[in-house]
């Protein structure tokens, strides 16, 4: 009340006694209302403060003392990949590393401290940095975040806080230039990224490779400063036969790629933090499950942000590993064979040479090898993978898959297949034979010499029958397109044109040309390979398909999934590839035999124009298809050159596939010279060949 009392006391000062009389109601009215408000707010802050001590004082002293349970994961070391033989072709090497486990509920201004400090001690300038990671890191500083929303007008009360950050983020993307970072401050934003990909509670690599002793000693000097971050185990892939073995097995991301863009949704939604190691290619991609393992478990249970209890729940899986039916040293003689005799074939406008060793009854791959080059440059890369996504119009090789479609069409029969070989005249346009471009050659050829002498004529005319059309010199060509329907039918039943199901990623189909009317000369083309463009693996699908009798196999690398035991060695099978018939191509035994003899002649005919005579003495027995097919680099004409075969010739073991696209000298034999080294090659390291060097067919 003395307090009151003085307040009027003030209001009475310097005033007349007649307008103190005046203004007294007035002054009243206003110290009641006064009054009135604060005691209206002292009553409120009074009923907070009982609701939250008395009546509700114990449930919040129990929220803050309140434990949170949850499973906190780690990496694991990933599965290797073994060779038909055991020997390790991609495996792991270990390092010392850096670690990092996000708590539950961490703000960014946590990670900003954390990262900052951690930057102190740890380079990892090597990693990579977008422009969003540096503005990211840049906004976790609070007094900058203020600043770039005055800028971007993005702090009124209309909007939330992350369209506020948003348009802070898009204001600095637009404005590079209102915010720049050190390159200590690059370090530090780096390992700012790699924490905030990081799921609750799940580690990830701060650095994984190259951490220096120095490293080590302060980081491990200031554990307690920078917390969720431990030194740790790393692991990288190496190649004990060599890195050629990439362009195979595929590679891995890591910290410093991060996941694939392509896959980063999908991956990210199956659990794996934005810079897990995951396959990037090939084998390593097409079996990421199998060999990524299964992370450890570990509950954690945590009060407030500190954690007072972890117990492992789940140790964690090493992935398993694979082994392939490829054996590597031979993989890396084939490699070579490629190599030596590449620049004999006249490589100068080569694309590349590819090849493929499978076995015909199972479908299993030896080897896959091949050579990617730039005729612009003359660079040569290794690329065995080519063999299933490089598109080659392969020649004359495919007329094995030609023969046996007239004899399944019916055109032919194994008792009355003989035709004559001459040039093919329509209206004004020539197709003819190689060895008969004047038609001074013809001669009449049954179904094997067509193949021994690779008569274009034959096949053409075969074609034509296929599609109902009467040949007579000099008319158009009035011929349906059924005939390219009718050829690819038989072509796509051996495995030419169609996808082969190798368990890769990438596999193509190869190119289909035009098939309307306006084409229907190319029709003849195609019969004889000079049309549609296939790949090397379908080549050795087809020509296994021969060589088997009419089973179309899956071809496979992977032959076995097995574990590991805890000496680190190969462990128990998980898993076994069980050969896959694709198919089984309606023919008779005869019609086969018939190409059986074709494919012998090829390589051990007496007709003056046999066209593979070069392998006649190769023991165990071979039995093929060469191709030449006309090409052109720019202005300038090639040859590509192909070969197609098995052996022995009377109990195939082997399949040999191979094309060289782009060769300007046809006449040094180098598909042949390859091919026969391919055969000595796995006679020598695969397979013993007594007990077939003296087959015939």
């Amino acid at each position: 009340m003395d307090f009151l009392n003085q307040i009027k006391g003030w209001f009475k000062l310097g005033r007349g006694d007649h307008q103190r009389k005046n203004n007294k109601s007035v002054i009243s009215s206003r110290l009641n209302l006064l009054i009135t408000v604060v005691g209206i707010l002292l009553l409120v802050l009074g009923g907070r403060l009982f609701y939250l001590q008395v009546l509700n004082g114990n449930a919040y002293k129990a929220e803050v003392k309140r434990s949170d349970t949850t499973i906190q994961t780690n990496n694991v070391q990933r599965g290797m990949i073994y060779d038909s033989q055991g020997r390790v072709m991609v495996g792991n090497q270990a390092h010392q590393a850096i670690t990092y486990t996000k708590g539950s509920n961490v703000s960014s201004a946590q990670l900003y401290k954390v990262a900052n400090r951690l930057g102190r001690y740890v380079d990892v300038s090597k990693n990579r940095l977008t422009d969003r990671n540096k503005i990211d890191y840049y906004l976790a500083n609070d007094a900058h975040l203020k600043r770039v929303e005055k800028m971007a007008h993005a702090g009124n009360d209309s909007v939330t806080s992350n369209a506020a950050y948003n348009k802070s983020v898009t204001y600095l993307e637009n404005h590079p230039d209102k915010y720049s970072l050190t390159a200590d401050q690059k370090n530090k934003a780096k390992i700012y990224a790699a924490m905030s990909g990081a799921y609750s509670l799940s580690t990830t690599y701060i650095k994984e490779t190259g951490v220096t002793s120095k490293e080590l000693a302060e980081v491990g000097e200031h554990l307690n400063q920078i917390p969720g971050v431990k030194i740790g185990k790393a692991w990288t892939r190496n190649y004990p036969q060599g890195t050629d073995t990439q362009s195979l097995t595929g590679t891995v991301s890591t910290t410093k790629t991060g996941l694939p863009d392509d896959e980063v949704n999908r991956l990210l939604s199956q659990g794996y933090s934005r810079n897990d190691s995951v396959g990037r290619s090939y084998l390593e991609k097409q079996y990421q499950s199998t060999l990524a393992g299964s992370k450890s478990q570990t509950e954690v249970t945590t009060t407030g942000n500190n954690v007072t209890k972890s117990v492992t729940k789940y140790a964690g899986k090493k992935g398993d590993n694979l082994v392939l039916t490829i054996n590597s040293k031979f993989q890396q003689r084939v490699q070579d064979i490629l190599k030596n005799n590449y620049a004999a074939a006249g490589n100068a406008y080569s694309t590349g040479v590819y090849a493929v060793v499978m076995n015909p009854h199972t479908g299993a791959i030896y080897a896959m090898a091949g050579i990617d080059r730039d005729p612009e440059t003359g660079k040569e890369t290794v690329d065995q993978v080519g063999a299933i996504n490089h598109p080659i119009v392969l020649g004359s090789v495919v007329k094995g898959a030609t023969v046996m479609g007239g004899l399944m069409s019916g055109v032919i029969t194994p008792t009355n297949n003989t035709l004559t070989d001459h040039p093919i005249t329509l209206a004004g346009t020539q197709k003819s034979s190689w060895f008969n471009h004047s038609g001074g050659a013809n001669m009449a050829v049954d179904a094997p010499t067509a193949l021994e002498v690779s008569s274009n004529s034959y096949m053409m005319q075969l074609a034509m029958k296929e599609a109902g059309f009467n040949y007579k010199e000099d008319e158009n060509l009035t011929m349906s397109t059924k005939a390219f329907t009718k050829l690819r039918y038989y072509f796509n039943m051996f495995g030419l044109g169609t996808k082969t199901g190798i368990d890769l990623p990438g596999e193509t189909t190869g190119f289909t040309g035009p098939s309307n009317k306006a084409h229907i000369g190319s029709a003849l083309d195609l019969s004889y390979g000079n049309y549609d463009a296939y790949t090397v693996i379908q080549l050795a699908q087809y020509m296994s398909t021969i060589a088997n009798g009419g089973y179309k196999m899956r071809p496979y690398l992977v032959k076995e999934v097995r574990g590991t035991k805890a000496n680190g060695q190969l462990g128990r099978v998980e898993s076994t590839t069980q050969p896959q018939v694709q198919a089984k191509i309606p023919a008779t035994k005869e019609d086969f035999k018939l190409v059986h003899e074709g494919l012998y002649l090829v390589t051990h005919g007496t007709n003056a124009y046999v066209t593979a005579g070069k392998m006649k003495d190769i023991k165990p027995s071979v039995s093929g298809k060469t191709g030449t097919a006309e090409t052109y680099y720019k202005s300038h004409s090639t040859t590509t050159l192909s070969f197609a075969g098995y052996a022995p010739s009377n109990d195939p073991q082997v399949v040999v596939a191979l094309s060289i696209p782009g060769s300007s000298n046809s006449d040094g034999g180098a598909n042949m010279t390859m091919a026969r080294q391919i055969f000595n090659a796995y006679w020598k390291m695969v397979q013993s060949p007594k007990k077939y060097e003296n087959s015939s067919n």
